[in-house]
């Protein structure tokens, strides 16, 4: 539940820094998913 709850806060923070426009939200978004992907490995 630790990891979980670090990866979501670093996920906003990814997400509130980078999403200046559509096309970064959209890589925002993926680099969340990938990073939930390896978190699950």
């Amino acid at each position: 539940m630790r990891k979980f709850s670090a990866l979501i806060g670093v996920f906003a923070v990814v997400l509130l820094s980078g999403c200046n426009t559509v096309q970064g939200f959209g890589k925002d978004i993926e680099k969340g998913g990938e990073a939930i992907q390896k978190a699950v490995k």
